[in-house]
């Protein structure tokens, strides 16, 4: 499979004002589409993730295209290795600033550490393979030496 040489926009850009044009969500119609449990979405808004969500007259969460792309956003930095406590300082970053000029240098500097992380454990895991198959060519021997 080809690997994309582009390099993915991780910063959403500044999140226009609400059209109520756009299509609305409830929250299980939103919790399918981008693959998160409801409880797992409140708690994303709670803790500050989602700040622009809506309420109907009944209270109910009103999502839109750009709640959308922001979880979707909020996923594709999970699967990079950030948590959600350096996510949601990014988003206060963000939020002061409305703009990406302080948040792409943090990013950069959060995915770097990561990619150093990685190659720590990976060193750790080569070693980790070594020292079982070591460990099986001794066992090995006891076996064919009938030794118990």
């Amino acid at each position: 499979m080809p690997v994309s040489t582009q390099t993915p926009n991780l910063v959403p850009p500044a999140a226009p004002p609400v059209d109520p044009r756009k299509t609305p969500y409830a929250i299980g119609e939103l919790s399918r589409m981008v693959n998160l449990s409801q409880r797992t979405i409140r708690y994303y808004e709670e803790i500050g993730l989602l700040h622009s969500v809506r309420r109907i007259e009944n209270g109910k969460r009103v999502f839109t295209d750009d709640d959308v792309r922001r979880l979707k956003f909020i996923n594709r930095l999970k699967v990079l290795g950030l948590s959600l406590a350096e996510m949601v300082e990014l988003e206060k970053t963000y939020r002061r600033q409305r703009n990406n000029r302080e948040i792409l240098p943090k990013l950069l500097d959060i995915l770097d550490e990561r990619a150093v992380q990685i190659d720590e454990r990976i060193a750790q895991l080569v070693a980790l393979k070594k020292e079982i198959r070591e460990y099986q060519q001794h066992l090995r021997g006891k076996v064919l030496q009938g030794t118990p």
